[in-house]
């Protein structure tokens, strides 16, 4: 069993010239001292008040005062009540807040500095434990209007530091309350610059986290090291179950375009994961959306004769569904087709090449993307754990955009086969708006498409 990450700084000897300069006072500085009580007994239940003597410092002798203190009050601070057990055998001991009890699933470090609210809501971070490197969270609360999905997919968060207030106007509640009634588990006071850089050296690692304390740490552990993510369809869990009509556009106090459209066009979009604000941004550039499931077949997309086929985002292995791959193959070439993060993974798929697991992905608002069509550099926001392989693609597919931290695919498109696709988010929520424009292009290919 690996030890136990000790994080506590070393404590430094000063000598009196470096302490802080206190007021001298004419009359010895008083000490409280702990004497052990007498055994007491006492009832089960019953509170031991357990006696303090106060003693002069630098003496030996006692004052004629004694304090008792009742030790069944409960202390005015949270004390640590959580694990995090990771799969490489270290243990992490935490604070929790929001809901209790024994959860399991892959870590990733997310370095947004704003936005939770929207991670937490994020359908693609199915399956994961979110460790914000942001240290402080909490400070806005949360509210209605920033939700991307109508529930909270993530397995768990984990913080630094929990803003004990919030101060946004648009505030409706708490952080901790809010994923307490959503049955979402979550810890703070854990040293999360530390988890990173375990993370960034060994890659994405399964963790446990438990407040069950019948729970010991070899059976967290044996947890940990069982369960697997990669080759696990969960596109499924969080598709919707039946067609819908999604026609609500970006809040005009939000809108940062000035939107001049004479035309609408008609897309389905494939929910593998989708993000409201996908869909708002899609239909404040005059789409008219019908939203299917993962699992809808081409023929009937195709029936619906639409302008364009979106393929969203979602979580996990994009080689776990297979049954999404064969359907984007069958709809490439007939309409134009445009696929952000699972649905830029599956495109490469569907065009013959393929997809690889990173060592701990890309996860935040910050992630800077060169197009290389024109030099351009957006700073793009990222949440996927899975990349194409350019070299497995075959010729006439156009990688367009790289990653500039790593120099991975970021981008594709074809001409001839109407379709373009982003290995980030260009709807930017939580992030910079930069990559707007490819809502834009895809207008664009939809116009021309139509002749």
């Amino acid at each position: 069993m690996a030890a136990v990450p000790h994080c506590a700084a070393p404590t430094k000897s000063l000598n009196p010239s470096s302490r802080c300069s206190l007021p001298r006072r004419n009359h010895s500085s008083l000490l409280l001292s702990r004497t052990l009580a007498p055994p007491l007994p006492l009832s089960r239940g019953a509170a031991i008040n357990r006696p303090l003597k106060i003693q002069a410092a630098g003496s030996n002798q006692s004052l004629n005062s004694t304090v008792y203190v009742d030790a069944s009050v409960e202390r005015p601070w949270k004390t640590s009540d959580a694990r995090l057990v990771l799969e490489d055998g270290s243990i992490w001991r935490a604070k929790s807040f929001g809901a209790s009890g024994t959860q399991v699933g892959e870590v990733v470090f997310n370095t947004s500095l704003t936005g939770y609210q929207e991670i937490l809501t994020d359908p693609s971070y199915a399956g994961q434990f979110v460790l914000m490197t942001n240290p402080h969270i909490g400070n806005t609360g949360v509210n209605p209007g920033d939700e991307e999905s109508k529930q909270c997919f993530l397995a768990g968060l984990v913080i630094r530091s929990l803003s004990i207030c919030t101060s946004n106007w648009r505030c409706t509640e708490p952080l901790g309350d809010y994923l307490a009634k959503r049955n979402i588990m979550a810890i703070y006071d854990v040293d999360t610059r530390a988890i990173t850089r375990r993370l960034r050296q060994n890659g994405s690692l399964i963790g446990v986290l438990s407040t069950e304390k019948s729970q010991t740490d070899d059976e967290l552990l044996e947890m940990a090291r069982k369960w697997k993510i990669v080759g696990v369809d969960l596109v499924s869990g969080v598709s919707c179950s039946a067609p819908y009509v999604w026609s609500e556009e970006t809040d005009t106090n939000w809108e940062f375009i000035d939107r001049k459209l004479d035309d609408t066009f008609h897309v389905v979009a494939y929910d593998f994961g989708i993000k409201h604000n996908i869909l708002r941004r899609l239909a404040s550039y005059g789409c008219k959306i019908t939203v299917v499931p993962s699992n809808w077949p081409a023929l009937e997309t195709l029936k619906m004769k639409p302008d364009g086929v979106f393929l969203s985002n979602g979580p996990g292995d994009p080689s776990a569904v297979p049954y999404a791959v064969e359907t984007v193959k069958e709809i490439v070439g007939k309409v134009p087709v445009f696929g952000i993060c699972m649905g830029h993974q599956l495109l490469g798929q569907a065009l013959g090449g393929k997809t690889f697991k990173m060592k701990f992905g890309h996860h935040g608002g910050n992630h800077p993307v060169s197009i290389l069509r024109s030099g351009r550099v957006e700073i793009s926001a990222q949440n996927h754990n899975y990349a194409v392989d350019p070299a497995t693609l075959p010729p006439g597919i156009e990688v367009t955009h790289i990653n500039l931290n790593d120099n991975s695919c970021a981008g594709l498109a074809c001409s001839e086969l109407k379709l373009i696709s982003l290995q980030y988010h260009p709807e930017s929520s939580p992030g910079p708006h930069d990559s707007d424009p490819a809502f834009r292009e895809f207008i664009q290919l939809m116009r021309a498409s139509r002749g």
